[in-house]
């Protein structure tokens, strides 16, 4: 009678180890898949303009996005940042336009830098700083801050952290310790002109030959005599 029950038990626990097994089959296969979609893909630009595709991050020398989930690209600088931030510095990138001795532009500094927001600064110093904020914002007031194509003048605490939050952004700052704002820029960046040629680098023109005139010098006039 023993013997039949302990029999009759095999197929009960079998199944319960046929089901122990699937599920961790189950969980390593969700697992897989979490790790290949997480995996960071670069598209690398190497000097000779070709185009290759890495897990691997690129050399100094070389040029990379980074594709994400779906086929997404992203620029190198966006993957680095931690995931809070990937997503709205790709999508809303933040742009401040400042000047010098201007406290509502410090003001608006410190704001971006309590939410640990990453941004790109350019400053206004000539007049051709001047016309060029004058042709993107419609007026010369700063500071003048861009999220995305979202334009805002002028520095409201309130109004900048509405639109930081509409865009996603962390409330407070998930930067690493290691990370460093980017130096300010220029908004109009000249460029120097070649050079003018010296007057000596000029090709030296060289006197025609003098043309001989008829009878002169010639076997019947050795003393080249003219009339």
């Amino acid at each position: 009678m023993k013997k039949n029950m302990s029999h009759s038990g095999k197929p009960a626990a079998w199944a319960m180890r046929l089901r122990v097994f699937s599920a961790v089959c189950a969980s390593l296969v969700l697992s897989c898949a979490a790790q290949a979609q997480a995996q960071t893909i670069y598209r690398i630009v190497g000097n000779d303009g070709r185009v290759t595709f890495s897990d691997k991050p690129p050399v100094a020398a070389e040029q990379a996005t980074v594709v994400g989930a779906g086929g997404r690209a992203m620029s190198l600088e966006a993957a680095l940042l931690p995931a809070e931030l990937r997503q709205p510095v790709s999508k809303f990138p933040v742009t401040l336009y400042t000047m010098s001795n201007c406290d509502p532009c410090n003001s608006g500094r410190e704001l971006l830098g309590r939410r640990g927001i990453p941004y790109s600064e350019r400053t206004i110093s000539t007049a051709d700083d001047n016309e060029a904020l004058q042709r993107i914002s419609g007026s010369s007031s700063l500071p003048f801050l861009t999220i995305g194509s979202q334009q805002i003048k002028g520095f409201s605490e309130s109004e900048w952290k509405q639109f930081l939050d509409a865009a996603d952004y962390p409330k407070s700052s998930v930067l690493p310790a290691t990370y460093r704002q980017p130096m300010a820029t220029p908004l109009v960046v000249l460029q120097k002109a070649a050079p003018a040629a010296k007057p000596e680098d000029a090709p030296t023109a060289r006197p025609a030959p003098e043309a001989r005139q008829p009878g002169l010098n010639s076997p019947a006039n050795p003393a080249g005599i003219r009339f």
